[in-house]
This record gives C-alpha cells, structure tokens and sequence, in this order.
C-alpha cells in the first residue's frame, strides 16, 4: 500500500478535449433525455420563452430547456432548495450529461438558476405543465373521466416568530409586553408573559396576524399537532391512471370546501384543452372532451353547497359523508337531493371502489412529490413563486409515469439494485418481441420495428 505524495502540482495550462473526463449517462436521464427530445421540449419551451429573453441586455442566460431540466431534477434527485440543484448538477457527470453542460463548462449557480425562474412567468410554467399531460394523452395516461381530489398543507419559509399585528405592526413579544402593562405588570417575567399568553383566545388569528417577509403565508396547525405557518396545496389526480390533472396553492386557512370547486374548473379546462390538442390526431376519442363527470373525494370536503354545486355543474360527486347526526333539511330541497344523492352513491360498489382507489392514488401523488420529491417544506415565498415550482415537480411526476412504465422505475434512485435481475429482463425483452411478432403478423417486419424502438428496449436492459 503507498502513500499520496503530498506535493504541490502545477496545473496545465491546455487541456485536450479528448483528456477530458468521460462518464457514461445516467440510462434514467438518457431515456429521460430521449423522451424530451422526442416531443420537441426544447423547441417548444424557447418558443414560449422568447419574449423574456433580449439579445444585448444583461449577463449571460440561461437557456429555458436546461432552467427547466434543472428543476426536473429537483424533483428526480428529492432536492428542496434551488442552491441545492445547482450544487447537485456542479456535482454530478451525468446530470451534466442530461443538461447538454461540457466539462470545460461552468454549471449554473443557484442565483442564475433563481433569476431565470423569477423572469418567467407563471403562465408559461403552466404552459409548461399542460405539455406534459399531452405527452400523457398520446400514451393513453389521461382520460379525464373520473378524477379524486385532496388537499396537503406545506410548511412556509417564514418563522412564526416573525408575526406582526396587521393593525398596529406590533410583534408578538411587544403586543404581549403591552397586554401586561394594561393589566398592571409594569415589567413581566417570561413566565407572567407566558402565562398571560395561554390564557387568551384565539391568539394567533390570521385575521390579525401577518408575516411580512411572506404575506400568503398563513397560521396552521399540521399533521404532527404542531403549528406553523403554510400553504395549501390541491391536488386533482386522473383515478384512471394516476396522472395529476391540476394542482393549485391556496392560503393554508382556507377550508377544503372553498377550495375544491376552483381545483375542478382548473381541472376541467386542462383536460378539454388536452382533449382538444390528442382527439384530433388518428386514434379516437382518447381524453374526454368534456372535462371530468366524476369527482372523489373525502369527507373534509362534504357539505351542501359543494354537492350541490357538482351537481349543478353535472359533474357526479363521491363524497365520504361524516357522521352528523339529524338534519333539517326545511327550505333546502335542492341541497337535500343532491347530498341524498351522493350518500346513495358512496354506499354502492363503484362508490366504495372510487373511494379506495382515491386513498391509493392521491396519496401516492403526496408521497411521491412532497415526501421523496422534497416539497414537503417550500424554500421560496409568495405563491406566484411557489407555484412556478411546484407545476414543474408536478409535471416530473407525470413523465415518471411514463418512465415507471417502460423502464419499471419512475425515479433514478429506482435502479439502484437492480443488475441482478438480468433474467427477468432478457425474459421480459422475450415477451415484448413476442407481442411484437402477433401483432404485425408479417415476420419480415419485425426487424424494421425492432431496429426503430432499439433505443428503447437497450434502456429497458440497462435499468434491469
């Protein structure tokens, strides 16, 4: 065993590009990079994001199909934070690979990578976002029928701590500090302050409560019982396919029931456009053009007026009822009808199978973008800002439906471990030839198709 010989090196002066380090790609990136070549990402996304970009202004730009690569990989690789992408793609031989950096090139830092996001606007992340789902239509992963919303509060990037009173701009320890002095405590002890503090109601309104770093930003209590302030997060997910239609960022104290309808029209207006963009090419009716017909959901979101507003709307609700006990249901005919309606519909078979199949799917769509994706915690402010983001995760949960079916992994960190299965590959390359072979009929034209989806079928070898 030797020693590192621990003298200074002067480094070259010119180095060969033929010298330089060569890494083989990622064969998820590849296929991935394959994908967005296929569908012409790069073209479409600097034609959207022309207008933001001047020809002799300003420092060097980052062009919008590596801006949008990067934030793809925030979700791939589960990285939060923007100065944590650009560290990983500084890092990582094939993330440059994926994003077309050289090696005698700089990678972009988090505050290029920041800025660019900041110039383009949220429609054009949208826009973005509605490609995606099209690239699903044309491999039959949207239908549009039946679709399941749920909602999940993200924590902000602001400090409860940080709190002012919208009247007086008071912080909390002065307004606290104040209530003494009223009350005759010329100089209050932590512990009097604290007191005094318990014993007031409702002591964190939003209503009287702002944070001025992060004005959407609002006081809620989260799943572990802890309070902070968050956003809210709607998720509406295809119960066909698990494709996520719409997603929209609400304040975390609005409730459920006041959310969900604009979570539906958005929904809607996606699936028709997209229904309007894949229906017209060869194949039929692919997505329903007329939005979804039905729509599950739990019991957070039952009440009168959101059943009778489907309803109205045509659209047929799969609501978990709560228990509630007796109800007057005198001048609320309407309203009576339409939650009957609903209850007889969740007792029955496809209510009870929508509903389970609700729970599997929207619930994988949380874990999957906010839980190894992590979103769970938002590093940016203001919702304009955070929806910019979270689309684009959104839309890298989507493509991973496409890659979870041709490659049987959704995420890079999936093919870890999986050089051993070498038999069930060569076994499931069998079968795809096989299927190939009944379905042309003509054997003299396996060859030619087998030739054209090579590419294909060598990364399905390589992520087996």
């Amino acid at each position: 065993m030797g020693t590192r010989e621990r003298r200074q090196r002067q480094e070259s002066l010119w180095i060969a590009a033929a010298e330089l380090p060569v890494t083989a790609a990622h064969p998820f990136y590849q296929r991935l990079n394959q994908l967005l070549d296929e569908q012409g990402f790069d073209r479409f996304v600097e034609a959207l994001c022309a207008s933001f970009y001047a020809d002799r202004m300003g420092r060097p730009s980052l062009t919008p199909g590596i801006c949008f690569r990067l934030l793809l990989v925030g979700y791939f690789e589960g990285i939060d934070s923007e100065r944590g992408i650009a560290w990983r793609a500084a890092d990582s031989l094939g993330l440059r690979r994926f994003l077309s950096i050289d090696m005698d090139e700089s990678t972009p830092d988090h505050s290029t990578i920041s800025r660019t996001r900041r110039l383009i606007s949220l429609e054009t992340h949208q826009e973005v976002f509605r490609w995606a789902l099209r690239v699903l239509a044309e491999r039959g992963l949207v239908k549009g029928t039946t679709v399941a919303v749920d909602a999940i509060t993200l924590e902000a990037n602001a400090a409860m701590r940080s709190i002012v009173r919208r009247d007086t701009g008071e912080e909390y320890q002065e307004f606290l500090q104040r209530l003494a002095k009223e009350s005759g405590i010329e100089t209050p002890t932590r512990e009097q302050l604290a007191r005094l503090d318990r014993k007031r109601k409702k002591r964190t309104s939003n209503q009287e409560w702002v944070n001025p770093h992060d004005p959407d930003a609002k006081v809620a209590k989260m799943k572990d019982g802890s309070t902070h302030l968050a956003h809210k997060a709607e998720h509406a997910v295809d119960l066909e396919t698990g494709a996520i239609v719409a997603v929209t960022l609400q304040g975390a104290d609005q409730g459920d029931t006041t959310t969900i309808m604009e979570t539906v029209a958005q929904a809607g207006e996606q699936i028709a456009e997209v229904a309007a963009a894949v229906n017209s090419e060869e194949g039929g009716e692919r997505v329903n053009p007329e939005g979804p017909a039905e729509v599950a959901t739990d019991k957070g979101y039952h009440s009168n007026e959101v059943v009778a507003g489907l309803q109205q709307a045509g659209v047929r609700s799969y609501i978990s009822e709560p228990e509630r006990g007796p109800r007057k249901w005198e001048g609320k005919r309407a309203a009576q009808a339409a939650v009957y309606a609903n209850r007889r519909r969740i007792r029955g078979k496809r209510g009870k199978a929508l509903l389970r199949r609700r729970g599997e799917l929207v619930e994988r769509s949380f874990a999957h973008v906010y839980g190894t994706g992590g979103m769970r915690r938002t590093h940016l402010r203001k919702h304009e800002n955070i929806l910019k983001r979270l689309v684009i995760h959104v839309s890298a949960f989507n493509l991973s439906l496409i890659l979870r079916r041709e490659l049987k992994v959704g995420t890079p960190r999936g093919l870890q471990g999986r050089p051993g299965d070498s038999l069930l590959s060569i076994l499931g390359l069998w079968k795809l030839v096989e299927r190939l072979r009944r379905k042309l009929g003509d054997i003299r034209r396996l060859p030619e198709v087998a030739s054209a989806t090579f590419p294909s079928l060598r990364c399905f070898l390589w992520a087996a």
